[in-house]
C-alpha cells in the first residue's frame, strides 16, 4: 500500500542548525594560534556520535603544546567561542519552508536528537522554532546508550506523535541518523552539511544537497507508492 505521510521528524544538530561546522571553525582558529594544524578528519569521525574515534580536541591541543595549555581552560574557551558562532548561525535552508508547508497540511512534527534537552530546547527556543513542534525527543528520553544509530529516538517520537512507521518521514544529515531511520523502518531524506558530507553513507535514503532543493510535496512524492 501507499505511504500516507502525516508526520515529520527532524534531527537538530547539522540539520536545523549547522552547529558542527561552527565547532570545526572554532577549533581551527584555536589550533592556528598555537601553530598547529587542526586534525579535522580525525575530529569528523566523532561528529554526531559517529563512533570511529575517541579523539578529544582539547586534550590533543594540550598534548601537542607539551602541556603548556590547561585542558579545561581550552575546553571552556572552545565552548564559549563556538557557542557565540553557533548563536550567529542561521536556520539552514529549507527547514522553515518545510515546517510552513507541514503546518498547512496539519502534519505532526517532532525533533529527535541524540543531544540533550538543555542544548536542543534552548536553541529551538532562541530560533523561534520550539512552538512549531508537537514533541522534542532527546537523549534523556531513551535508555542510556540507545541514541542514534539505534532507532529508539525515532520510535519514541512516533509513539509520542501517535503515528505509524509508514506515516512518517525523517530529515537527517548524518550516517548515524540514516542508520537509525533505516533500523526504525522509516523513510529518510538526507541533507548533509559541510562536515557530514565527508562521511560515508550507507542504507536507503533520498539524498539532497539542501532541504531547499525540493518542496515537501516533491519529497513525499518520491516515497509515494513505495511498498511498506
Amino acid at each position: 500500500m501507499r505511504r500516507m505521510i502525516n508526520a515529520l521528524i527532524f534531527d537538530f544538530d547539522g540539520l536545523i542548525l549547522d552547529t558542527e561546522t561552527a565547532e570545526i571553525r572554532t577549533w581551527q582558529k584555536m589550533y592556528a594560534e598555537y601553530g598547529h594544524p587542526f586534525p579535522q578528519d580525525e575530529f569528523i569521525q566523532t561528529v554526531g556520535g559517529f563512533g570511529l574515534s575517541n579523539f578529544d580536541a582539547a586534550r590533543y591541543l594540550h598534548e601537542v603544546t607539551d602541556g603548556a595549555l590547561n585542558e579545561e581552560v581550552v575546553r571552556q574557551r572552545f565552548k564559549n567561542e563556538s557557542g557565540e558562532e553557533i548563536r550567529r548561525s542561521p536556520i539552514l535552508p529549507g527547514v522553515e519552508d518545510i515546517l510552513a508547508e507541514a503546518k498547512r497540511r496539519h502534519m505532526k512534527l517532532a525533533v529527535a536528537s541524540s543531544s540533550k534537552h538543555a542544548w536542543v530546547d534552548t536553541h529551538l527556543t532562541r530560533l523561534g522554532l520550539f512552538p512549531q513542534f508537537d514533541i522534542v525527543i532527546c537523549s534523556e528520553d531513551v535508555p542510556a546508550g540507545r541514541t542514534k544509530p539505534h532507532p529508539d529516538l525515532f520510535l519514541k517520537a512516533l509513539e509520542e506523535l501517535k503515528a505509524k512507521v509508514g506515516e512518517a518521514l525523517i530529515f537527517e544529515d548524518s550516517p548515524h541518523g540514516v542508520a537509525a531511520a533505516n533500523a526504525a523502518g522509516i523513510a529518510v531524506v538526507v541533507a548533509p552539511n559541510p562536515t557530514t558530507i565527508r562521511m560515508p553513507f550507507n542504507g536507503e535514503y533520498l539524498k539532497l544537497k539542501s532541504l531547499a532543493d525540493l518542496s515537501l510535496e516533491e519529497m513525499m512524492a518520491h516515497f509515494d507508492g513505495i511498498r511498506i
